[in-house]
């Protein structure tokens, strides 16, 4: 009895294992964008142990990209995830539920490319273009470009820029927590 007892208890203890880091939330993918406020400006609030990270996110250049960051922040998605990639003089990357840069929430969205990659730039991360010929973006992982990276515009959906904690983006380490992300919304 026992020597048949161990095998399913064994099974147990794996199949718990494999699921106890897990990220277990039910997100969808956006069909249609919110209705934004032209007189309001949309703010993302990134909170660090470094420090916090705001970025004006543009509903009139990328409403579809917003409305998904926006309800992936206020639903706690991005609460203690870690910036999982981390390229200095380019690039840090995180929004990835498993941390290894290929993870999401199980959807991409369609790309709204236009926006420049100015210094802060924040912009959704995707597929190359073999497996993408759409340059669909990431369901949820976004980065911040630490500097210009012209190379970059017309392949990826911007769609906010940075205007506080440009500092604290270059104290950002691979590893480091996203605590969570408040969207403010501000009327001019």
């Amino acid at each position: 009895m026992l020597k048949k007892l161990i095998p399913s208890c064994l099974i147990l203890v794996l199949t718990w294992t494999a699921y106890a880091g897990e990220q277990k939330m039910e997100v969808t993918e956006p069909k249609e964008s919110m209705q934004f406020d032209k007189d309001t400006t949309y703010r993302a609030v990134i909170h660090t142990k470094k420090g916090r990270i705001v970025c004006n996110l543009n509903p009139a250049k990328a409403p579809l990209s917003v409305t998904n960051f926006i309800q992936l922040a206020r639903q706690g998605f991005y609460d203690q995830l870690t910036f999982h990639r981390v390229e200095p003089g380019f690039v840090i990357q995180g929004g990835d539920p498993k941390g290894t840069g290929t993870g999401g929430p199980g959807y991409t969205i369609p790309a709204e490319i236009g926006l420049k990659h100015e210094k802060g730039a924040l912009a959704w991360a995707r597929l190359p273009d073999q497996a993408n010929p759409q340059k669909r973006s990431s369901g949820s992982q976004f980065y911040i470009t630490l500097e210009n990276v012209p190379f970059l515009d017309g392949q990826y959906t911007v769609f906010g820029q940075t205007v506080e904690g440009l500092d604290i983006m270059s104290k950002i380490q691979r590893g480091d927590m996203i605590e969570k992300i408040e969207i403010e919304e501000l009327k001019k």
